[in-house]
Parts: structure tokens; sequence; C-alpha cells
């Protein structure tokens, strides 16, 4: 069963790695991923990214994440 203070940290996961994209603007998806190593599983990083691209914040070009700034202009 998932708990409110589950979501809750997810969602902090999700929003931190979110931030830390739009401030480098772009990044390695594996150099990203190797900071995270061992707070998190790959399926679990894989999720976010997911989530984040689904969402239009975050677009994949060759394994290179880069801010979507199309999503800031909907803010």
């Amino acid at each position: 069963m998932t708990t409110t203070t589950q979501i809750q940290g997810t969602i902090k996961v999700v929003a931190a790695i979110a931030e830390t994209i739009r401030e480098l603007g772009s990044i390695p998806s594996g150099h990203l991923y190797a900071q995270l190593v061992g707070r998190m599983t790959l399926e679990q990083y894989n999720g976010v990214i997911d989530t984040l691209k689904n969402a239009g914040l975050v677009r994949e070009e060759a394994h290179l994440l880069i801010w979507d700034l199309k999503a800031e202009e909907l803010a």
C-alpha cells in the first residue's frame, strides 16, 4: 500500500530531478543517473525520466536530456 508520505516523497524526487535538468539546460542521462546510483534503482530513474518526458518538460536526444523551454512558456 502506498502512503501519503511515500507519494509526497516521490513528488519531491521528481521535482528535484526536473529542477536539476532545468538549471543545467541539458545533461547526459547517464551522468545524471550516475549521481543517483545508490539512491534509486535504474527502473525508478527511468520512471522519473519517462514521467518528465510524458509531461512535456524534458525531451531526450541521443541520451541527452534537454529541458523543453516550451514548457516554461506554458507556466
